[in-house]
């Protein structure tokens, strides 16, 4: 007979294929975590699966609870969807700016905003609550091995002893469906501005006009490729979805205070000083070397 035990923790076993470079792979995700302290929302998204990751790299237990895994889960998904939403309303907010420039102060008014704000992290919850109570109706039984580095609904769901593909197709729609909606109103506000942009005469608007979406599409495309690469998969690979999820919960927020203050005109020129120093530093180096040879 199956053993129909009742599961109370999970043992992550990590990245796959990594047996012996922990210490190489702590102190990399260790740097990319304290670099995402520069923003303040990149924060909280990295700290769901990072703290834990990094903990059990140093050597310690793998071992995370029940609760700890529901946890993990919940707010992964709250955050994801609220930053998704977030995407989009900024989308909005440059349309509104760029296409009705006069009327901007009027339909983004500050109550505007605060609703819209709180209602990204009401949808975000929502739509949290739906999946991770999805994912964790299933019993649990047997094996507590999670064949990944932190809880979530792929993984999950090859763990319950039960049949999982009506909830694997509710599941599908469901993350796919929230990203897909976003990306085409986000697609819907960018064609309207791009329209806009080209009816501007001097090159000096257009130019200045692009360049006030550029940070934003950037990032939109750090998302959202992620998410279609793990989520909408017809077949999930481990190991490529455990490298895309680090690209997604480290790289990607390190990335954005970078590629949000690029567009300030002091952030550039100091960029451009540093690397003239080292390419300076650099060459004088080479330089010596040289000369002792």
């Amino acid at each position: 007979m199956r053993n129909l035990s009742v599961v109370t923790e999970f043992i992550l076993l990590g990245f796959p294929h990594t047996e012996g470079l922990e210490t190489m792979l702590f102190v990399m995700f260790l740097s990319f975590y304290i670099f995402t302290l520069l923003s303040i929302f990149d924060i909280f998204f990295p700290s769901v699966s990072s703290p834990k990751m990094l903990f059990y790299l140093m050597g310690n237990s793998p071992v995370i609870s029940y609760s700890g895994c529901v946890s993990q889960l919940f707010f992964y998904h709250f955050l994801g969807c609220t930053e998704g939403f977030l995407f989009t309303l900024m989308a909005y907010d440059r349309f509104i700016a760029i296409c009705y420039p006069l009327r901007y102060s009027i339909i983004m008014s500050h109550r505007v905003c605060a609703i819209l704000a709180m209602g990204t992290s009401f949808l975000g919850g929502i739509q949290a609550t739906f999946l991770t109570t999805l994912t964790f109706q299933l019993p649990y039984c047997g094996s507590t091995e999670v064949d990944y580095y932190f809880c979530d609904i792929p993984v999950m769901l090859k763990q319950a002893c039960a049949d999982t593909l009506t909830l694997e197709m509710v599941g599908l729609i469901s993350v796919g469906l929230m990203p897909l909606s976003c990306f085409l109103l986000i697609l819907t506000s960018y064609s309207c501005i791009v329209c806009s942009i080209l009816q501007i005469r001097s090159s000096e608007g257009r130019h200045q006009a692009f360049s006030t979406c550029s940070a934003h599409l950037t990032a939109i495309l750090l998302f959202y490729l992620p998410v279609v690469l793990i989520y909408l998969q017809p077949t999930p690979k481990p190991w490529l979805n455990a490298t895309v999820q680090v690209l997604n919960n480290l790289v990607t927020p390190m990335l954005n205070p970078l590629i949000y203050s690029l567009r300030n005109k002091e952030v550039k020129s100091s960029l451009r000083k540093v690397l003239h120093q080292l390419g300076f530093f650099l060459s004088s180096c080479r330089e010596k070397s040289v000369a002792n040879i």
